[in-house]
């Protein structure tokens, strides 16, 4: 479902899902996906657990994605814990299920995992993996970025090269970390385009429809809480329904501000909440 916006360009609209943690739990991410695929997306992405801890889990949803729901299925495929022989092997996993893309990341230090295995792994970065998969050939790469630099990149500046080191290695696509002040993003899509980076941009949005979410989420993406979303948090402290429908709608002024704004694409951060997809989606097309 592409978004025509006042000056005729089409915006893409995509959207994450996660593998739930307990397989009790598989069929309500079926029930999900069959509701927001009546979106007809651009594409929906299935998050891969620390380490490779729900790769199994990935696979089978993107692959229900791709051929059940007959959308494009985004992989997340992370260096981190994977080896050469399983990167191939789930290489042609996606292949062989007719997954054509991938989002490339280093991910997260698995809880399971020593300093000393973290600090010896195979693939210490994103750009490691975008490599092989590049030379693996028949995927459309994908790669994260975070418009308010990455946690532990010393600067912007810094983080930017990295990007354009993905780029440079096959990296055609990028999904932004979520964001909630639209002109740091702005900001940052000039530094990308001075840099030399010329590929889409998908910003990524997500609404806070609880205080909690507050919490890892939005600590580990390194995105500033702007006053005008703190207040509503701080409003709505007390009220849950208050809170969803207030964050809904900062989200929709943010991606209608995007769209005015000609982004290449939008990317919702769906949290698995078929209604709250729907609702953003219907308000903004």
């Amino acid at each position: 479902m592409a978004i025509i916006n006042k000056h005729g360009k089409q915006i893409d609209f995509s959207c994450e899902v996660f593998p739930p943690k307990k397989d009790l739990n598989i069929s309500g991410i079926y029930d999900t996906l069959n509701s927001i695929k009546e979106l007809e997306p651009d594409f929906i992405s299935v998050t891969y657990g620390a380490g490779g801890s729900n790769s199994k889990k990935t696979s089978e949803i993107a692959s229900y994605i791709q051929n059940s729901c007959n959308i494009n299925a985004l992989a997340h495929l992370t260096a981190v814990g994977v080896t050469p022989e399983k990167l191939q092997s789930l290489l042609n996993e996606y292949k062989e299920n007719g997954i054509k893309r991938i989002l490339a990341l280093r991910g997260d230090k698995p809880r399971d995992m020593t300093d000393a295995d973290f600090a010896n792994r195979h693939y210490k970065y994103a750009s490691d993996i975008v490599k092989e998969i590049f030379e693996f050939g028949g995927f459309h790469i994908y790669g994260a970025c975070y418009p308010e630099k990455h946690p532990e990149a010393s600067s912007l500046d810094e983080d930017i090269r990295h990007i354009k080191e993905k780029v440079d290695l096959g990296v055609s696509g990028l999904i932004t970390q979520m964001f909630f002040d639209n002109e740091k993003l702005y900001s940052y899509l000039d530094k990308l385009d001075k840099a030399g980076i010329h590929v889409a941009i998908h910003a990524g949005i997500m609404p806070i429809t609880a205080a909690n979410q507050l919490g890892t989420s939005v600590s580990l993406s390194g995105s500033s809480i702007p006053t005008a979303l703190s207040n509503l948090i701080s409003e709505h402290a007390d009220d849950p329904a208050g809170m969803k429908e207030a964050s809904v709608e900062y989200a929709i002024r943010q991606i209608e501000d995007l769209i005015a704004h000609g982004i290449d694409g939008i990317h919702l951060y769906s949290m698995n909440k078929a209604d709250i997809t729907k609702q953003i989606v219907e308000a903004v097309k």
